[in-house]
């Protein structure tokens, strides 16, 4: 088993002018320690707007300087908020790679979708939709990773055009994936997805245990269909510590920072009342902590085993691993023993001073970790050996990289232009009926002339779709239904003729002469006119099989790739010419 830290950054009212410095000072101070005392890994969380529970917006920002003043202790994003209203998944993807770069490769990439009202609310997330936004940036985000360039993304939370999201993480194919969990079923979905669990749920060592079994059941089920490019198997819990030599102490010292950390995050989390600027969260606390399961009192030293909660004469409280070395060895054997991969510990919580968590981090280094280092390595290896079938079995199971099929050049106007086209069908209301309709009638005739043009060639070979078009009648009738699919808009003010060069095979005997035509395009209007254009802009050669089968609604792509389409000219009209005409832009 592994130890972590889990940072909040807590900063209970009053606050002065350099409390926030001093917090985050302290904090890089501890996390070095930690380092030398044989932690593994921190954890720093990303919230907004959390007075007093967590002044932690950018952790990027901090585990960077936490890299810079340690060599060894891996960097957790606990967690990356992953709806594109908090932050777009490229921002994701480019802060991570920089910091897995920056720490030499010591990256976890938590993630998760929000919950709080002040954070969904704040940054006017949908509630409802939260959790699709989350899965639907974690897809884009793994694939930025490892696709050189990224393919590009189109869904209902956000649009992207192709480009190579560099730099890229330093760990390949990407950092370790984990997602936040806070109830049963999250933990399942982790298992499903093959990422590690953030278990962030104070739960006694015995329910731990069966969200374990469950986990690595799922992991080795066909259900396990990873959500990234590798196969993170692990599970977390946290817990509240502070350690001591005596008992007493230990709880005088820890308690209650560990029962604020409980208070604000179900203040935060469980619908209280916020007058934002104004509430004293850690007043409400020290009035209210009995009532809501935080009291002092029936937390005493006994010398008893650690339990993450207590129940006493009807009133809640939490406990953790605050205690002596011995009581606290005894609940982590516990966790242990059920499998449990990682505990993270929170030190820094309500008003623990600096001076004890650093007493309490070197005692743990001293007398705990050393306690679970012998044969870690080789329970770890004979882990890795026992799932490495159904790791296989899982990464076969999930789609490859993209590979773009042509080349891609950025195209900003059209880029927006697309963007813009797609807002706008999105947010038709009622009073764009008329519109609407307009736009669909015009879309269905499009549409109704591809499809009848499709039945003429599905099914036809190449010499019977050339006998068929081979005609000047036949194929100025297909150009001139192009020409009247104009599409203004995406020309952005282009005037000027577009020429096309027919090649073809007639009767089996080798190339004759093809035919040309030219597109003029004037103002809002396109015309047809045989011949070639006078000075065109752009000039495709393309055999006249695809140029028809394209034009019948099968991809450009395989053409492209085998060389069967030449074009030359202005390559900023050239690469708009299918959605000018009315059709997908094959880039």
């Amino acid at each position: 088993m592994r130890f972590s830290l889990f940072y909040e950054h807590q900063l209970p009212r009053p606050w002065d002018r350099n409390s926030e410095r001093r917090l985050l000072e302290d904090a890089l101070e501890q996390i070095v320690l930690a380092e030398r005392a044989g932690f593994d890994c921190v954890w720093e969380v990303e919230h907004h707007f959390l007075e007093e529970y967590s002044h932690s917006p950018a952790p990027e920002v901090f585990l960077a300087a936490a890299s810079q003043r340690t060599e060894r202790i891996r960097l957790g994003h606990g967690i990356v908020q992953l709806p594109p209203g908090i932050n777009h998944p490229a921002r994701v993807a480019e802060r991570v790679a920089t910091l897995d770069l920056v720490s030499g490769g010591r990256v976890e990439f938590g993630t998760g979708e929000g919950s709080s009202a002040g954070e969904l609310g704040g940054f006017l997330v949908d509630r409802t939709q939260k959790h699709a936004q989350w899965e639907d940036a974690l897809a884009a985000i793994t694939r930025m990773f490892v696709e050189e360039p990224f393919a590009g993304w189109e869904s209902e939370f956000f649009r992207m055009p192709p480009r190579n999201v560099i730099p890229k993480p330093l760990q390949r194919p990407h950092p370790p994936l984990w997602v936040a969990c806070s109830r049963r079923e999250t933990i399942h979905l982790a298992a499903r997805k093959g990422i590690g669990a953030l278990a962030f749920a104070f739960v006694e060592p015995e329910d731990a245990g069966e969200w374990v079994q469950e986990y690595y059941s799922l992991i080795a089920s066909e259900e396990c269909v990873p959500a990234g490019f590798a196969v993170n198997p692990m599970v977390s819990v946290v817990l509240p510590m502070m350690a001591h030599p005596d008992e007493a102490e230990a709880i005088e010292r820890g308690i209650d920072g560990a029962h604020f950390f409980g208070y604000a995050l179900a203040h935060y989390y469980g619908g209280a009342p916020h007058t934002i600027a104004k509430t004293d969260v850690y007043a409400e606390f020290l009035e209210r902590r009995d009532e809501t399961g935080f009291a002092r009192d029936i937390v005493s030293p006994d010398q008893a085993p650690l339990g993450v909660r207590l129940l006493q004469e009807g009133l809640g409280s939490l406990r953790g691993a605050i205690g002596s070395p011995e009581q606290i060895v005894d609940l982590l054997r516990r966790y242990e023993a059920v499998g449990v991969d990682q505990v993270g510990m929170v030190l820094q919580a309500g008003r623990n001073t600096h001076e004890h968590i650093c007493e309490s981090l070197e005692l743990f280094g001293a007398e705990v970790i050393p306690r679970f280092a012998e044969g870690r390595e080789e329970r770890e290896a004979k882990k890795a050996e026992r799932l490495a079938p159904a790791i296989e079995a899982a990464l076969a199971r999930r789609a490859p990289p993209r590979e773009t099929a042509i080349d891609y050049m950025i195209d900003e106007p059209a880029e927006l232009e697309r963007a813009r086209k797609a807002r706008r069908r999105a947010a038709l209301a009622p009073k764009d009926l008329a519109g609407r309709l307009r736009d669909e009638l015009r879309e269905g005739v499009r549409k109704q002339a591809q499809r009848a043009l499709a039945r003429f060639v599905r099914g036809a070979s190449d010499a019977e779709v050339e006998r068929r078009f081979g005609s000047q009648a036949a194929q100025r009738a297909l150009l001139t239904g192009m020409a009247r699919s104009f599409e203004p808009k995406m020309a952005f003010g282009f005037e000027g003729d577009i020429t096309y060069e027919f090649n073809h095979r007639r009767d089996g005997d080798g190339p004759a002469a093809g035919e040309v035509w030219t597109i003029r395009v004037a103002g809002e209007r396109a015309r047809v006119r045989p011949g070639p254009g006078a000075d065109a802009a752009v000039t495709v050669r393309i055999g006249l099989v695809d140029f028809v089968r394209i034009a019948a609604g099968d991809s450009p792509i395989p053409a492209f790739l085998e060389g069967r389409v030449e074009m030359e000219g202005d390559l900023s009209v050239a690469r708009r010419l299918g959605e000018m005409f009315g059709a997908p832009s094959p880039y």
